[in-house]
């Protein structure tokens, strides 16, 4: 009876130092998870504030168009309403995990850029304002801006990239699908960007 005892004292105590140990590989799989949820949550928080500053510089850019090309009113008011659309979309960390609702923030995006470049195309025009101070000043912003949208959206996707890549590999995808962990949106190219743009004079 005492070889019975301990061969089941021998068997749990080998049970309860395997489960701790998967355990402790599920709870060190979880961290990381958590950890690069973040990573995607703060460069989606990026990506917004990049955005909100594009979008405070565009009144100050359209009012010093407006001052010297009054008869491309079409082309303005497409700003001006572009701007308005992207107003409107509530961005929340939601937006993260529901496909449809990220490409309507991308898509009211997109079309703010496209009607940026318009109205940059149409500066052309005027010589005057192209040699504004103030428009230069405002013309430089906004080009860093984009620039710095570019980098934030790349660095959006990497992490993206990371947090998709562990929760679909093993072990991850077990713990994800217990955690109830899914994968973010990527941020993808205009339709139509991958065609070369012309240009008339």
């Amino acid at each position: 009876m005492n070889r019975k005892l301990s061969i089941g004292i021998v068997l749990l105590i080998a049970i309860l130092f395997v489960g701790s140990i998967l355990l402790v590989w599920g709870v060190s799989i979880y961290n990381k998870i958590i950890g690069l949820d973040e990573g995607v949550k703060s460069g989606w928080s990026q990506v917004e504030s990049q955005y909100q500053r594009r979008y405070d510089l565009i009144p100050n850019l359209v009012e010093t168009v407006k001052g010297f090309a009054k008869q491309e009113r079409e082309v303005l008011e497409n700003v001006t309403n572009a701007r308005a659309r992207v107003g409107q979309i509530s961005v929340t960390p939601e937006v993260l995990n529901d496909p449809q609702a990220f490409a309507r923030f991308q898509q009211a995006q997109d079309g703010l850029s496209a009607a940026l470049s318009r109205l940059l195309a149409v500066v052309e025009n005027y010589p005057t304002l192209k040699s504004n101070e103030n428009f230069l000043q405002l013309q430089s912003q906004l080009e860093g801006t984009e620039n710095r949208i570019t980098v934030a959206r790349n660095r959006f996707n990497e992490a993206v990239q990371q947090h998709n890549t562990t929760l679909r590999r093993f072990p991850g995808s077990v713990v994800a699908g217990f955690a109830g962990f899914r994968e973010a949106q990527y941020f993808q190219a205009q339709a139509g960007a991958e065609e070369v743009p012309q240009v008339r004079f």
